[in-house]
């Protein structure tokens, strides 16, 4: 049984659950900024220079512009739908920032002209992103804080590689979830039910050309996508859609509404991101496996109880997430262990959205 979300009713309650610290909570990050100066993407120049003159001419300069009929299109929620958006809200908001703070610090850390260029735009474009959401948030009286969120949030320190793998998915994944339900809209727009969603077309494009400045950086860096760090490679995307997937299934009153099963809803967003990372990544995973699903839904499970004693809190309920937290990790291990589905990597570098 899925534990209903506790509702946000001010902003110090908005600002208090984007600092939470869980297992699928967004993170704020640090990483080795001498190591960032020292990348070469000079193996895909070309590429590079065409993609930041699209960065230069931003086509979504003027997207994120709220029209005067924003707010009257804003209806009453009924309570379980009103506390599940917001957190939806908060928890993009919170990503959306994360991106702005790390790219705005390796921006301000680095003299390597590519990548110092490459972070400015990626700074601006989710500093529209996270302030177009909070301005939601806003209109409801719930916003963050950002600047107080920028300071007391807790970093987790992150090597140059395991940001490469772990951004390029998240902006990947991000592509994919935003288009899923615009399209979802476009054949069913009385399902509409906050006009944030009708962005979510030209916003995703943002996703997914950050998503491709990654790609770039691990195409011209191949040793990032060989050996070893295939290993990391996979430990990623099995985490990142993990975490999708338990923190979706908690918020079933809003995929109700946008007229999706949670289950099938993330699945095609696995589906997705998957064909989108055939172009960098040398494999898949194999999400119809049946260990996959089985092993996906452990995870929910155990996730639900570890919510429970969370919010009962107490020295027993403290054992009893210490025994969920070694169960997820042994299910996480079972799934790490099915074979994922190699593919050679293509000749062309970069996509164009066609999901």
């Amino acid at each position: 049984m899925t534990t209903a979300i506790e509702s946000i009713r001010s902003s110090s309650e908005a600002l208090e659950r984007a600092k939470e610290e869980s297992i699928i909570s967004p993170r704020f990050y640090s990483t080795d900024y001498a190591a960032m100066d020292r990348i070469d993407i000079s193996p895909v120049r070309a590429e590079w220079d065409a993609m930041m003159q699209e960065f230069r001419d931003d086509p979504n300069g003027a997207h994120f512009q709220r029209d005067e009929a924003f707010r009257a299109r804003i209806g009453d929620l009924e309570p379980a739908l009103r506390a599940e958006f917001y957190d939806f809200l908060v928890s993009s908001a919170t990503s959306e920032f994360s991106g702005c703070v790390l790219y705005n610090e390796i921006r301000r850390r680095v003299n390597n002209p590519d990548i110092k260029e490459l972070m400015t735009y990626m700074t601006r474009d989710e500093s529209r992103h996270a302030g177009f959401i909070n301005q939601s948030l806003k209109d409801f009286g719930v916003n963050i804080d950002l600047g107080d969120l920028k300071r007391t949030k807790k970093y987790t320190y992150f090597k140059p590689k395991y940001i490469f793998y772990a951004t390029y998915l998240s902006e990947k994944i991000g592509y994919a979830r935003y288009i899923t339900i615009f399209r979802q809209l476009q054949r069913h727009p009385e399902l509409q039910f906050h006009p944030i969603y009708s962005w979510f077309e030209a916003w995703c494009n943002d996703e997914f050309r950050h998503g491709e400045a990654f790609a770039l950086i691990m195409r011209a860096n191949p040793h990032l996508l060989q050996g070893a760090n295939r290993l990391w490679i996979k430990f990623f995307v099995l985490a990142v859609y993990a975490t999708m997937y338990v923190r979706d299934h908690t918020r079933p009153v809003l995929h109700k509404a946008l007229g999706f099963d949670p289950t099938s809803y993330d699945y095609e967003v696995f589906r997705i991101t998957s064909e989108i990372t055939r172009q960098t990544f040398p494999f898949t995973l194999d999400i119809d496996h049946p260990r996959f699903r089985r092993g996906m839904e452990v995870l929910r499970e155990l996730g639900e109880a570890n919510e429970v004693a969370r919010k009962e809190g107490g020295a027993l309920a403290g054992l009893r997430r210490l025994w969920i937290g070694a169960k997820a990790t042994t299910v996480f291990a079972a799934l790490y262990l099915i074979p994922a589905k190699p593919n050679a990597l293509p000749a062309q570098v970069r996509l164009a959205p066609a999901w």
